[in-house]
């Protein structure tokens, strides 16, 4: 209704706050972590998304949106940005943005692409690219709740060099017997790979995903066209298409969570 007041909740997400930069990680030679103290901040479910806003001197401001890469945690939140050339954000924000310095964010955003501890069926979380940011946050969320729902993680990318969080995901699935994680190559494959390089098929998301009756949630992310070609596979193998919840980035997709221009 025009005019009625927002409720509290959604004026809160709604709402600009400056966050500080407080600490930087860098994934790969062109993606860079991000941990913002935000004063305030209400809290985000893992999946859900953030708009960053930057402002220049002479009042010009740009804005892109950018999944959370790490579950709920007080006032900090973890961002993973992927440098794009000519971009207007991205630079700054991988490049120039130093530990103290401000920069605007409001969120979080979004309500279907999220995973909550609470869930008890198994999870298909499928990845191309830099969409395991926000897959990566359910990753994280399920170990700080030492849920033992059963994770299979599939990340499709270029080559090893492109893969975020290469360790951290190498650590946690050797010590957790409920956490499977299958890489997928489709340019430049490691020196002891026996497959050459390939992009993601059927029959791999059948070997390494659940089978359909187990009846799992399937999380899949990345750039619009892998998107479309991962939800139409599994539903080729069987699975339920409400179970499929789908986040994409691109020129006809949405601007999260990788649109780093």
């Amino acid at each position: 209704m025009a005019g009625a007041a927002l409720p509290g909740r959604l004026r809160e997400r709604l709402a600009w706050r400056v966050a500080r930069l407080a600490e930087v990680r860098d994934e790969t030679p062109t993606a860079r972590t991000l941990v913002l103290d935000v004063p305030g901040w209400p809290g985000h479910l893992s999946g859900q998304r953030v708009d960053v806003r930057l402002t220049a001197a002479d009042g010009y401001s740009a804005r892109r949106s950018y999944s959370l890469a790490a579950p709920a945690a007080g006032d900090r939140v973890e961002l993973t940005v992927q440098r794009v050339p000519g971009g207007e954000v991205s630079p700054y924000l991988t490049e120039i943005f130093s530990v103290g310095d401000p920069v605007e964010i409001r969120g979080p955003i979004g309500g279907w692409f999220v995973w909550r501890p609470a869930d008890p069926e198994p999870v298909l979380l499928v990845a191309g690219g830099s969409g395991i940011v926000p897959l990566m946050a359910m990753v994280r969320a399920r170990r700080s709740a030492a849920s033992r729902v059963p994770f299979r993680l599939i990340c499709s990318v270029r080559s090893p060099a492109d893969l975020y969080y290469a360790d951290e995901l190498r650590e946690a699935a050797r010590a957790d017997p409920g956490l499977d994680v299958t890489r997928c190559y489709t340019r430049v494959v490691p020196d002891h790979w026996t497959s050459p390089p390939r992009r993601l098929r059927p029959a791999d998301l059948a070997e390494a995903g659940w089978p359909p009756d187990f009846t799992p949630t399937c999380y899949v992310c990345g750039p619009t066209g892998f998107v479309e070609a991962v939800a139409d596979a599994l539903v080729e193998i069987g699975h339920e298409p409400e179970r499929i919840r789908t986040e994409r980035f691109g020129p006809s997709g949405s601007s999260h969570p990788a649109d780093t221009t």
